[in-house]
């Protein structure tokens, strides 16, 4: 499938700002890794300035993940033989390949979206938390959780942000928490999991009357 210059412009100048910062990175550079004559003002032909090009490729990013959170959910039927354990995993699996792929838009983002609230309003709103909606969604819907009165989204929020921490501090210090390594975590987190299947819910104390 042949790449348009407008989509190398996204895909490059993300690369860039990801490995330089988005400051760091000028228009002239983003036109030459596109493979257009640096300066000569290629980009502006695609679009009115840098911070375009840099909503541009969230907004890509935002549609990319609403696909892929579709196509799991209306998947998740065809794995419902397989054991709860092997399903969990492959959660946990699909949600670290996730960050991976995303690796470059989180390093902008921790790196100079803080000058752009506009824009960590879009990413919260179109990629965080429609994928802890996601985890919710997957949750409820597997038969073994079945008339479960449980806090899916709250459920969700643990799972997943233990999945988006492994990541992110593997990812910022070079190694894994207590270089626990993926298997590992993969296993346990689905083991976790399967504990939701027998999890019964203890009343809350009542106070005495006085």
């Amino acid at each position: 499938m042949t790449t348009s210059t407008r989509e190398r412009i996204v895909a490059e100048s993300l690369r860039l700002f990801a490995d330089r910062g988005y400051t760091a990175t000028s228009v002239a550079e983003i036109e030459a890794a596109a493979g257009l004559s640096p300066g000569a003002g290629g980009l502006y032909r695609h679009f009115r300035s840098k911070e375009e090009v840099l909503a541009s490729a969230i907004r890509e990013h935002i549609e990319r993940t609403h696909r892929q959170i579709d196509d799991v959910l209306d998947q998740a039927a065809v794995y419902e033989d397989r054991p709860l354990e092997t399903r969990l995993r492959m959660t946990c699996q699909t949600g670290l390949a996730k960050m991976r792929e995303e690796q470059d838009l989180i390093r902008v983002l921790f790196r100079d979206l803080d000058q752009f609230p506009n824009l960590v309003a879009e990413m919260r709103e179109g990629i965080v938390n429609p994928l802890y909606d996601g985890i919710a969604t997957w949750l409820a819907a597997q038969p073994e959780f079945e008339g479960a009165d449980e806090d899916w989204p709250a459920i969700a929020a643990i799972l997943g942000g233990a999945v988006v921490n492994y990541w992110l501090a593997n990812e910022s210090m070079y190694e894994p928490p207590t270089r626990i390594d993926e298997k590992r975590f993969v296993e346990s987190w689905a083991r976790l999991g399967l504990g939701l299947v027998r999890l019964e819910r203890t009343p809350a104390p009542t106070t005495a009357s006085p």
